[in-house]
């Protein structure tokens, strides 16, 4: 594709009922949307007349939050993206779903039959999963570690394209690894785009291994420009090395967005999703941030400074993250300044904005003309035939015109 006709990849990630942590207590909002149909269509519906290219539903199989704090996730992906799609009709739809707790056969069947159904509008994002509540879920004592995670997914996904091909060829899969033993056919018709894209998401080096070798689209989530840059260099040389084109793997960094009709408007709109955080979710977060136990601390006094003077925590995942190394850096020059309450907290209490969201006039001047101006291909090219009659059949709304198939594969009309 020429650097002329470049665009961007612009998708939804629906969470909930938002990812600011206290936009359920709002009065505008139902704090039940997060088990409410209606709320996902709604949004979908939304994107697909805004152009947005599609859906995406992250999954885990265990609570991660809090949920006497924030709702949480609580339908599955793939439930939810069946519904959507009757209700849309060019908007791409991405479920996650992880190799740990999954089987590979299921998981082909269940995707390329919705992928099927909506007319080759699906995309699978491959998570390993590091959460000790679904480890705990499927009866193991601890989660595995992260080569044990990798080497799964790896052979997990070949399983699943190899059945996924074996729609289109009939030739029967013979596979036989350490994790799987897989020989047939799988009986579900091909779909219009042969094979759902491949979206992933995890930030080790291990995770962007496989999505060079593997991925169509990389969901990532750096906290700077050097990180994003270095995230984006590691992919293209893996696909690169994987004698894979560079150019078929997207990177998807992630935005956090908080809309208005003015800048004046969407700042008032994000002070009021702060004063709704809850206190006890700050000092959750500050705690895993920081790998010290707040809990048992006098709010009203400095952190102790042999509790920040140790080693940067390494999480489940088995690597020191970023934001607990620098949160603890920057909690150690506020414990030396005093009280923790009065400083660590509010700056805790996310989601912060600074020089880094694209908040601020000279931010909002430039971000809101670019997306006004963003390319928009000319034509759709999806066959909606099917979706209208899955519409018809299970009685759901018609969807406003409009919106454009998913580009993750870069495919661009002529």
């Amino acid at each position: 594709m020429s650097r002329s006709r470049r665009q961007l990849v612009l998708n939804v990630n629906v969470l909930d009922v938002g990812i600011a942590p206290g936009a359920w207590t709002l009065d505008d909002v139902h704090a039940h949307s997060f088990v409410d149909l209606d709320h996902f269509t709604r949004i979908a519906q939304i994107a697909e007349r805004g152009t947005l290219d599609a859906f995406f539903l992250a999954d885990g199989p265990g609570f991660w939050e809090n949920p006497r704090v924030k709702p949480t996730r609580a339908l599955e992906p793939s439930v939810i993206l069946a519904a959507v799609a009757t209700a849309t009709e060019n908007l791409g739809l991405i479920g996650t779903a992880s190799t740990t707790f999954n089987d590979p056969r299921d998981l082909a069947e269940r995707f390329l039959s919705l992928d099927y159904l909506s007319g080759g509008r699906v995309a699978w994002n491959v998570v390993t999963t590091y959460s000790p509540t679904a480890a705990a879920n499927f009866g193991f004592d601890q989660i595995p570690d992260r080569d044990y995670r990798y080497r799964r997914a790896e052979a997990f996904v070949g399983v699943v394209t190899a059945l996924w091909e074996s729609a289109r060829s009939g030739v029967p899969v013979s596979h036989h690894s350490e994790f799987f033993d897989v020989d047939g056919v799988l009986q579900v018709p091909p779909s219009e785009q042969g094979q759902p894209p491949l979206i992933q998401a995890g930030g080790s080096p291990a995770g962007r291994d496989l999505a060079g070798r593997t991925a169509h689209g990389v969901f990532s989530a750096e906290l700077t420009l050097d990180a994003g840059r270095r995230h984006y260099k590691h992919v293209k040389d893996v696909a690169r090395a994987a004698g894979r084109n560079p150019d078929d793997v997207k990177i998807l960094p992630g935005l956090i967005t908080v809309i208005g009709s003015t800048e004046a408007e969407a700042v008032a709109r994000h002070e009021q999703l702060r004063a709704h955080v809850p206190a006890k979710f700050g000092w959750d977060r500050l705690s895993l941030t920081l790998g010290v136990p707040l809990a048992e601390l006098d709010l009203d006094q400095p952190i102790p400074a042999s509790l920040l003077d140790g080693p940067p925590p390494v999480d489940v995942r088995g690597f020191p993250r970023v934001p607990r190394i620098s949160g603890r850096a920057g909690a150690r020059a506020e414990s030396d300044r005093g009280p923790a309450s009065s400083r660590v907290g509010r700056r805790w209490r996310a989601p912060r904005r600074d020089r880094h969201t694209g908040s601020g006039g000279r931010h909002h001047r430039g971000v809101v003309p670019c997306r006004g101006g963003r390319r928009i291909q000319p034509d759709a090219r999806r066959v909606a035939v099917r979706t209208r009659h899955l519409r018809r059949r299970s009685g759901a709304p018609a969807p406003q015109a409009g919106a454009l198939p998913s580009r993750i594969r870069g495919e661009d009309p002529a």
